[in-house]
């Protein structure tokens, strides 16, 4: 059952892969070898903007979303009871739940209203899609982060505060290098999130911003080009080279910790 779960996520890749290299405009008619695809690819200047506006979107959100995510963290971990406090915890969470469809809809209400009251914004386009990918990126971040921040053995910082550290620098100092792991996690799985995303997006954006799945949506109605095929390989070739890279830094930092536990040992020895 394993094996032909697996088959079944990464088969379809694997087609995928082969077939961009399809010298046929038709997708499921193999005529013959040829990398032409990737060359027309890389002169389609709609895609290539939208794969900037993707990621630029998609870092910024990101960044964002780590610094409000982590915000609501702490002040859900560490503030004790308050008014609202339970609230606070449902509305930082309720995008985990919430539709996109429902998020989509009204924050382009919001902004149609707030164009209508304060004349901001005047029209829709990169920083009304960067927040409202920050809006729900933020609730991501925040469960992340949380989740590090209750793990925490509080007594190194009240250690530190107790030696005259203040609140802020103890924060930076002694907290904020404790849950970097979460930050990363956090901030990766929002850039993710908002690369991905298609219809919140497609509710808040105008006509001089298409994010790529936007635009690879589009193409996708009009028939498969051979184009989206090589532009899905190339995807694939980045996530998978992320991920190698990942394993081998993880991999290596856990030889290093391995071999310093194995000296340490035999110096006590």
């Amino acid at each position: 059952m394993l094996v032909l779960g697996l088959l079944f996520l990464y088969l379809p890749m694997a087609v995928l892969v082969v077939y961009s290299f399809n010298v046929s405009e038709l997708v499921t008619v193999w005529a013959g070898f040829s990398p032409k695809w990737y060359g027309a690819l890389f002169e389609d200047e709609q895609i290539l903007a939208a794969v900037w506006t993707s990621v630029r979107v998609a870092f910024f959100s990101a960044s964002m979303a780590v610094c409000l995510g982590t915000v609501a963290a702490f002040v859900m971990t560490r503030f004790g009871h308050f008014r609202g406090k339970t609230a606070l915890s449902s509305m930082v969470t309720a995008p985990l739940v919430m539709p996109e469809v429902i998020t989509g809809l009204s924050l382009l209400l919001l902004f149609v209203q707030m164009a209508q009251l304060i004349g901001w914004p005047t029209d829709r386009g990169m920083t009304t899609i960067w927040i409202a990918h920050t809006t729900f990126c933020s609730a991501y971040v925040a469960v992340v982060v949380a989740a590090r921040l209750r793990e925490v053995d509080r007594s190194i910082e009240e250690a530190a505060m107790d030696l005259g550290s203040p609140p802020i620098k103890t924060f930076f100092s002694v907290t904020l290098p404790v849950i970097s792991p979460a930050l990363a996690a956090g901030w990766l799985l929002a850039f993710t999130l908002s690369l991905d995303d298609l219809v919140i997006a497609s509710f808040v954006s105008g006509p001089g911003a298409n994010t790529l799945p936007m635009v690879v949506f589009s193409s996708v109605r009009m028939g498969v080009s051979p184009k989206i095929n090589a532009l899905a390989t190339l995807i694939i070739l980045a996530v998978s080279l992320a991920t190698f890279i990942a394993w081998y830094l993880m991999r290596r930092n856990e030889n290093k910790r391995r071999v310093t536990l194995e000296a340490d040992a035999q110096d006590a020895t």
